[in-house]
């Protein structure tokens, strides 16, 4: 390896156990901090807009609406109101967090059409090429074939053998 001779040369390969256990020791303890103090202010954040607020712009629009009167009520309704001024980068915003996607129904077809491409290659690659299941649920989705089509299809006693004539049902 080439960044290994890096290591190497410097010592670093030489540090006792006990030394890699503290190392060890304290990224874990500042991983720790981190996520507390990312907690901590997430929490915060919360406690924050979900606080009452009691402004005359927008707690009789926010109650007429039957909101609370809130900051996060308040961040909402201002940004949907700058998206309706057309600010656009308001607009992006309050469809992306309202859960709504900005890929066309092309897209999301072109992007099943990817996926499905890349199962049937993994697939070969590892040998599981018994694929015939999805083929055929794939052929009658794309027929759309009826209720009716499927079961006069997948009907017993109407199979024939190879001369043409009637099976016999054997009981």
């Amino acid at each position: 390896m080439a960044g290994y001779e890096n290591i190497k040369d410097k010592g670093f390969d030489k540090r006792s156990t006990e030394e890699l256990r503290l190392i060890s020791s304290n990224g874990g303890k500042a991983s720790g901090e981190a996520r507390r103090r990312k907690a901590d202010f997430r929490k915060t954040l919360n406690m924050l807009l979900t606080a009452k607020i009691d402004s005359e712009e927008w707690t009789p629009l926010l109650g007429s609406l039957g909101l609370d009167s809130t900051l996060e009520s308040a961040l909402n309704m201002a940004m949907i109101k700058k998206g309706l001024a057309g600010d656009v980068k308001a607009f992006e915003a309050i469809a992306k967090y309202s859960g709504q996607s900005t890929q066309t129904l092309r897209e999301d077809e072109e992007q099943d059409i990817r996926i499905a491409r890349a199962r049937k290659a993994r697939d070969q690659e590892i040998g599981n090429t018994d694929s015939s299941d999805e083929s055929i649920q794939a052929f009658l989705k794309a027929m759309k074939p009826t209720q009716e089509d499927l079961d006069s299809i997948f009907d017993e006693s109407e199979e024939e053998n190879i001369d043409g004539e009637e099976a016999e049902e054997t009981i």
